[in-house]
């Protein structure tokens, strides 16, 4: 069931969520060669406490960190460890959410780790591009389906491949909701987009093949042919307007 927020609901989401867009400002001077995936983590963890809020994952479905952090092949879920040192050329996935007054946002990014080579450089960036694309459509009266679909075409117009195995969500009292928002699929089907929705919308996308598999941690998902991935994430409401989009960092900082 695809639950409606209020715009009470909607305001405490807001406020959870501004929380999270100020930690992608400040995580490009964190995310440095030398870096250990834990240290990101410890950070991101300890920003959310002192703006008296709660990290969205830790304790997640048993999840041990407040981020997950995913380096090169692995697409979602990477587990933050103090042996996992960044080093110059890698790309990292920092997925996270807040909780504010029981109203959870969700979001996530990906970044190079100093000097990266044009292909992965372009993967980050189609990644973000097609979140743009897909965002076209959220608006009153669309459908579900013409947002993956246009996710899908901008992704493989530019030579890579959508993971299928992990997919968007609805977002909100809880931080996986109905309706599934996959990245791909058939444009004019599924539900049909109306003012009070409130969607996370992720691509996840590779330089090759889409098909993933988990590690043996349970969580951790990486492409099976070993090509990097990147991964982009805004928490959105759909409005009787242009859709709001509630986790997107200020452009020029704050």
């Amino acid at each position: 069931m695809i639950v409606i927020k209020s715009d009470h609901e909607i305001e405490l989401m807001a406020k959870a969520a501004s929380v999270t867009a100020e930690m992608f400002i400040h995580l490009p001077a964190i995310i440095q060669p030398g870096v250990s995936t834990k240290e990101i983590d410890r950070w991101v963890e300890e920003f959310i406490l002192s703006h008296d809020m709660k990290p969205a994952f830790k304790g997640y479905g048993g999840f041990p960190a407040s981020a997950c952090i995913s380096v090169n092949e692995e697409v979602v879920h990477g587990i933050p460890s103090k042996k996992r040192i960044l080093k110059e050329g890698d790309i990292v996935s920092v997925d996270l959410g807040t909780i504010y007054k029981d109203y959870y946002s969700d979001a996530a990014r990906t970044y190079p780790v100093g000097k990266i080579s044009e292909e992965n450089a372009r993967l980050i960036r189609v990644a973000e591009e097609s979140f743009f694309e897909g965002l076209k459509f959220c608006r009153e009266g669309y459908r579900l389906g013409d947002v993956s679909h246009a996710i899908q075409a901008h992704v493989e117009a530019n030579g890579f491949s959508v993971v299928r195995d992990f997919v968007g969500h609805g977002v909100g009292h809880d931080l996986h909701e109905d309706p599934p928002v996959p990245n791909y699929g058939k444009s004019h089907h599924g539900p049909r987009l109306v003012p009070g929705m409130t969607l996370a919308i992720e691509p996840m996308i590779a330089v090759g093949d889409y098909d993933v598999e988990v590690l043996s941690n349970d969580w951790t998902a990486v492409t099976v042919d070993g090509s990097y991935a990147a991964h982009y994430e805004n928490t959105i409401v759909i409005t009787d307007g242009e859709p709001r989009i509630l986790t997107l960092e200020p452009k020029g900082g704050i």
